[in-house]
């Protein structure tokens, strides 16, 4: 899988659950990406098709034909694009500073307590 420094075009929900295919296996056709989103979504291959065009669009994955056939596969990994999009929500919603978002999350209670755990141990080892 290659990476790019330069990021793509943001992703939708949409193309974002076939982002999700092709970094679980890839490369993948058209039908296959299908066989791994179409029935929890209740979409047809051809809404697959048009999200894969799109993303090949944005340049978020390549095409390698194969026979009467395409191959799609990521052109960033997924750590890469966790990273940019955490990046992006931080700046957007918290003035570019993490705390914020922690403090939110507590008072949401949406952090568990293996959450404030891991969260800790991060902590540490980022102080050391």
């Amino acid at each position: 899988m290659a990476e790019t420094s330069d990021q793509p075009d943001r992703i939708s929900d949409a193309e974002h659950a076939v982002m999700e295919a092709l970094w679980e296996q890839a490369p993948l056709t058209a039908s296959e990406v299908c066989e791994k989103v179409c029935d929890a979504r209740g979409w047809s291959l051809a809404t697959v098709k048009t999200l894969l065009s799109r993303l090949v669009a944005k340049q978020a994955v390549d095409t390698e034909p194969d026979g009467k056939r395409f191959l799609y596969t990521p052109r960033m990994a997924r750590e890469a694009y966790v990273g940019t999009e955490s990046r992006r929500l931080v700046d957007r919603l918290f003035g570019g500073r993490a705390a914020p978002l922690f403090a939110h999350l507590a008072q949401a209670e949406a952090l568990t307590a293996d959450d404030i755990a891991e969260i800790e141990t991060l902590l540490q080892e980022l102080k050391s």
